[in-house]
């Protein structure tokens, strides 16, 4: 386990251990196969989750699943439909898991205004001196100010339900079965902590419903796909099966366009900040990669209404 980035490797583990043993009933209730549906932990001798070496590395193990892989690459728009089967099917399973039990493995990570706080403390330090090169862009996130507070004002007002939450919710977490091609199962939950269900779907469409690389230059070839966003739509309203509420549906996209706001935001920051977190390639990786965001922003809000009545046909 990376240590540098989850700084409490404990706490990771007992979110995994309490999720998984969770999944494993539901799915024997259900009358799935636990062994193939979800993650098992195989215990050390004495009973642990986790093994620490002698350099003080963490260590854990889990059970393979035979006859499934993963795939980095959208194949085919089947695998995209899949992936949202499987992340509302998880969060189907585990709507009635008590949330706010969960550690932030992460804290603060989908806070989108603290994540805004972070962004204008960037901009007044600037330093860098990049600040004066990238007007533009600031006050693309300035002038959205709003948008960072609808869903953590819900959230705190009640008005949407804390979730058990993946944040990591790529292609490439989801084992598909190599005969079926059937999402089977979810893995590498090690984000997995409190947080709200319309920002998994968001972070999905994201980078899946983008015509674009998330770093491509040529900004015309960027927009959000409403053939793919109808297609996760389908797939992850099917497989919650019921269990998000009126809100909830009502947010799905703004989860997008929230998402990709923020995500934009933080490439932004970076880049104000000397590029520290992001890994880069090459100069000005992080401004590419943050107008890419910002160009399917504003695709998103000239697209709200036709979002909407994708979402209401699947409801």
């Amino acid at each position: 386990m990376n240590k540098n980035i989850f700084l409490n490797p404990e706490e990771l583990m007992e979110n995994v251990v309490g999720v998984t043993s969770w999944l494993n009933k539901k799915i024997q209730e259900n009358g799935g196969d636990p062994e193939r549906e979800t993650l098992n932990i195989v215990s050390t001798k004495d009973g642990k989750s986790f093994c620490v070496d002698e350099d003080g590395e963490y260590w854990r193990a889990y059970i393979f699943i035979e006859g499934a892989s993963t795939y980095d690459l959208v194949q085919n728009k089947e695998d995209f439909y899949q992936s949202a089967v499987a992340f509302g099917h998880f969060q189907g399973l585990l709507a009635d898991y008590p949330a706010e039990t969960l550690h932030e493995t992460i804290v603060n990570f989908h806070n989108t205004v603290d994540r805004f706080a972070k962004f204008k403390k960037a901009v007044e330090e600037d330093a860098c001196s990049r600040a004066k090169d990238v007007q533009e862009e600031i006050n693309f996130v300035l002038e959205r100010e709003k948008l960072a507070h609808i869903l953590c004002d819900m959230q705190s007002e009640k008005k949407i339900p804390l979730r058990v939450t993946h944040n990591d919710t790529k292609l490439n977490n989801i084992m598909i079965d190599d005969e079926t091609r059937k999402a089977i199962c979810v893995i590498d939950l090690d984000t997995v902590m409190p947080g709200l269900a319309v920002n998994d779907f968001g972070d999905s469409i994201r980078f899946g419903a983008s015509t674009g690389e998330e770093d491509e230059r040529d900004l015309s070839k960027v927009s959000c796909s409403m053939e793919l966003f109808d297609l996760y739509t389908k797939g992850f309203i099917e497989g919650c099966n019921g269990s998000l509420t009126k809100e909830e549906l009502d947010m799905l996209p703004i989860g997008a366009m929230t998402m990709t706001y923020e995500c934009g935001m933080r490439f932004l920051t970076d880049y104000l900040e000397g590029d520290h977190y992001f890994k880069v390639h090459r100069e000005g990786h992080n401004l590419d990669r943050c107008r890419t965001q910002f160009k399917l922003v504003k695709d998103m809000e000239e697209k709200l209404e036709q979002m909407n009545e994708i979402v209401n046909k699947y409801r």
